[in-house]
């Protein structure tokens, strides 16, 4: 995995927002690929989403972390999902959540760099739980924990499961919440008191030992070191459904890419920011949608990290 750089070498007050990475800074750890590279070696994300009910939200994450440089994106859904997943972009290979058992992809992907993104389009079911334990415990690469899958952490015993990974070192874990599921978060790790955006993002990074990005207006990155970085790129174009989807597809491809945690944070959410605002000015604030996102992100990476 790339080492961090800036701010995350930086001296600062524990708590203390880091102001937003700037372009050069950002353009520095884009993923360009090699020109010996294939389908594995530039990165395997395992996205495990899409309830029945949700499909939408698996078919949006693939997508973005196709645009976002994975070379090989697979998709474990819910059997009833398959069909939309594999209409919507062919280049997705789909499956039924039934085949995801992370000890065996582990194995199966032996030194390809890879991660796994859990929980767009969850609904929070029983079967559903088991597969965000299953892959904290088990996953050894990099986990990004999002939509319905971080309710399913926000008690003692999904604290447990995080810290647990923590004291095992096994792999990096990355919490994508907006402030609704923060606030669930923290009510589930009995934080205490009313925290303001980067307080409440240092506050869960220590009780999850986990990355946090804390989703809004201005986007905190925080870590179990205090570390906060701000990001306020951002547009009301982004309010909007799937959108965090896409977000969470974006920071997954990067980390199988990769890119160390702080770094795929960072360079996704400003990627995701300069799409929105890519697409509301072609498209008014009003009109974007997720879908118009995706289709912006070439224009975001031309205009953050350039031509290579």
């Amino acid at each position: 995995m790339r080492s961090p750089t800036d701010p995350a070498s930086a001296p600062n007050t524990a708590g203390t927002p880091l102001p937003s990475r700037d372009n050069a800074a950002l353009a520095a750890l884009a993923p360009w690929p090699d020109p010996q590279a294939n389908k594995y070696t530039r990165g395997k994300l395992s996205l495990v989403a899409g309830a029945a009910a949700y499909p939408g939200a698996a078919c949006l994450a693939g997508a973005a972390a196709e645009r976002a440089g994975a070379g090989y994106t697979e998709v474990f859904c819910a059997g009833e999902s398959l069909l939309a997943v594999r209409s919507f972009r062919p280049s997705l290979v789909a499956r039924d959540w039934r085949e995801w058992h992370p000890a065996r992809q582990e194995a199966r992907r032996s030194d390809r760099t890879g991660a796994c993104v859990i929980g767009c389009g969850f609904d929070g079911d029983a079967r559903q739980r088991e597969l965000v334990a299953e892959t904290v415990r088990a996953a050894t690469g990099p986990v990004l924990i999002d939509g319905g899958a971080l309710g399913l952490m926000a008690d003692k015993a999904g604290q447990r499961l995080a810290r647990e990974r923590a004291e095992r070192g096994v792999g990096p874990l990355v919490l994508t919440p907006h402030g609704g599921e923060a606030a669930r978060l923290a009510r589930g790790a009995e934080l205490e008191g009313a925290l303001g955006g980067p307080e409440l993002a240092c506050a869960l990074a220590r009780a999850y030992r986990a990355l946090i990005v804390l989703k809004g207006p201005i986007t905190f990155i925080a870590d179990a070191e205090g570390i906060v970085e701000t990001m306020d790129r951002g547009t009301a174009a982004l309010a909007k459904a799937g959108t965090g989807d896409v977000l969470a597809g974006i920071i997954g491809a990067l980390l199988a890419q990769g890119l160390a945690p702080r770094d795929a944070a960072a360079l996704g959410c400003a990627l995701h920011a300069e799409a929105g605002q890519a697409a509301a000015q072609e498209l008014t604030e009003i009109c974007v949608s997720a879908e118009d996102v995706i289709a912006s992100l070439p224009q975001a990476v031309r205009a953050i990290v350039g031509a290579h």
